[in-house]
């Protein structure tokens, strides 16, 4: 058995924030980093246009925390919004201090740019791979404290808690298959979303929302789960991200007519400046309904891969491209054959984002005692039924930075857990895997049949536009798919690297997240943010001003209720 005073699950950008804050809190107290990729392939290092945060005396923190607000439906908690848009500037100092190689003005100021649903130009970015030299160096950051140890290509099966308190985790070794117990005062889940239980994603295979499952399985409920964000520009079949910086950067969406078809939308008038935020720099849930508009009126391409429009670069010149999304280029290039300097790039939405998560407050900390989550994997909440692009990697860095200060002062006042209770829960989760996966004989059921049945499910009842009667069909069909998944077949009883048994263990968390945003999006009969229902279009907020909290239970998703905390912006209608 390991042992340590903090476990961080997952090593991307929220991950390793946490890690480093708590190593800057305290030399003395020892941190575990678990990821079941090497840091540097977790799903940050796709992150492209960029990070918000006012750094512009043009700009204000109201405005960000207005535009936040506003772009979130009314359904983030604007107590949590004030402290994210008033610590983010200092993050992204820091980090600039840490390495992080800026794009640069004439001036040499930061650069920023423009993103759907901001007022202002406020993201920052380092051309169109924010993400990865974000992760490079809070990686080669992490690695100066003696204190981090890391568990890489560790997967982490379950929380182990025990008398109303979780005290580790259960973890596979992949690369011998030997479960090991680590111990810990405290966790932190720093997992990413869960964006593969749907069939089209701009989500890397490893988002699971294995996190997200475990504490749903330990007694925490997850909240606002019904809101999933569709990004409107990624490729057809892959599923890749064209990231928002190209439309930041001017570029245009057009139909099959090569007509800039959001100008139908109440979007504003055609322009080649972002001035106003009109047209293609519209928050992504409205971009989404919109080309979903254009698809039913027939104005949409048709490919071996289903309907998409064009965003055309051309008119931005090889120039700009070259300097300011060269991996737009790039990745155009490999995955679809064409270079947008002289040809349109084929997009489509596809999901992208989860609003929803773990519950949590300002600090992270779960109705678990002694359980935390940062980043995707949490909903704090600040991003409510719409999150604004550049906010997320910001969130990472803010909250993932409160989260681990804070499970410090936890831990620095807890004693060690039992040793032997912690082997006596490890060695429960080892027959339950047994029992389900590595000794069960006679299972007929296979994983990519299931996964690909329930991403179709929440294809057709959880997707874009969503309806009582599809939704219902949905939670029925998710419902099945989970009894057939205890008939699941394992043909791979080897222990290094037995990545059927990794698919499985996904699948089976895949089905809970699945069920989570099923049933809350049942429940909320209204439309907020990327929660549209043709059965009840209008936003209610007499009824549905309000957090859902998804309770697991033998039979399916508990539904309960929790206010929205509103300081200073009232409700109003969402208009650009």
């Amino acid at each position: 058995m390991f042992t340590h005073d903090i476990i961080l699950i997952g090593g991307g950008g929220a991950g390793l924030r946490a890690a480093i804050a708590a190593a800057e809190q305290s030399s003395k107290l020892s941190i575990a980093v678990v990821s079941k990729v090497y840091p540097m392939r977790s799903h940050t290092v796709s992150a492209e246009g960029g990070t918000a945060a006012v750094m512009r005396d043009t700009d204000s923190l109201d405005l960000h925390a207005k535009d936040t607000i506003f772009g979130a439906d009314f359904m983030a908690d604007q107590d949590a919004v004030e402290v994210f848009i008033k610590e983010a500037p200092g993050e992204l100092i820091q980090l600039e201090h840490w390495g992080c190689p800026w794009s640069r003005d004439a001036d040499g100021r930061v650069s920023v740019r423009a993103f759907g649903g901001m007022s202002v130009d406020r993201t920052c970015f380092a051309a169109d791979k924010t993400g990865f030299h974000m992760l490079h160096a809070l990686f080669q950051t992490s690695q100066k404290y003696d204190n981090i140890a890391r568990y890489d290509e560790f997967y982490v099966t379950s929380l182990l808690a025990d008398d109303g308190k979780v005290r580790g985790v259960a973890a596979i070794n992949i690369y011998n298959g030997r479960l090991e117990a680590i111990a810990g005062k405290a966790v932190i889940l720093c997992t990413g979303g869960g964006g593969r239980i749907f069939p089209f994603t701009t989500n890397a295979a490893i988002k699971t929302g294995d996190g997200m499952a475990m504490a749903y399985r330990a007694g925490v409920p997850l909240k606002d789960m019904e809101f999933v964000q569709y990004h409107p520009t990624g490729l057809p079949g892959t599923g890749i991200l064209i990231t928002e910086g190209s439309r930041g950067e001017g570029g245009w969406l057009k139909n099959k007519d090569g007509y800039r078809y959001l100008q139908d939308y109440g979007l504003g008038p055609p322009t080649d400046t972002p001035v106003h935020r009109k047209m293609e720099l519209g928050p992504r849930d409205i971009l989404s309904r919109c080309h979903m508009q254009e698809y039913a009126k027939g104005r949409t391409f048709e490919g071996p891969y289903g309907h998409y429009v064009h965003l055309d670069l051309r008119h931005l010149g090889e120039e700009v491209i070259n300097k300011k999304l060269p991996f737009v280029r790039e990745l155009a290039s490999k995955y679809v054959g064409i270079d947008p300097v002289y040809e349109p790039i084929p997009v489509r939405p596809v999901v992208h984002y989860m609003m929803g998560g773990v519950h949590t407050d300002m600090n992270g900390s779960a109705p678990l005692e002694g359980l935390y989550a940062a980043g995707e994997t949490a909903c704090v909440s600040i991003n409510g039924a719409n999150r604004l692009g550049s906010n997320s990697l910001t969130e990472c860095l803010v909250f993932g930075a409160r989260a681990g200060r804070a499970a410090v002062q936890y831990a620095a006042a807890q004693g060690a857990p039992s040793s032997q209770r912690l082997e006596a829960l490890a060695r429960d989760e080892q027959q339950r895997l047994d029992r389900q996966f590595l000794r069960k004989e006679g299972g007929k059921e296979k994983i990519a049949v299931i996964r690909e049945e329930m991403q179709k499910a929440m294809e057709d009842g959880a997707g874009i536009y969503r309806k009582e009667e599809d939704m219902k069909r949905t939670c029925q069909l998710l419902r099945e798919l989970r009894e057939r998944f205890s008939n699941i077949a394992i043909e791979d009883r080897g222990d290094v690297f037995n990545t059927q048994l990794t698919a499985a263990l996904e699948l089976d968390f895949m089905l809970d997240v699945a069920e989570a945003v099923a049933h809350s999006a049942l429940n909320r009969k209204e439309s907020r943010g990327s929660h549209t229902r043709t059965d009840f279009p209008k936003r209610d907020d007499e009824n549905f001003l309000k957090h859902t909290l998804a309770h697991r239970t033998p039979d399916g998703p508990r539904i309960d209720y929790l206010p929205v905390t509103i300081t200073r912006w009232q409700p109003e209608e969402r208009k650009y």
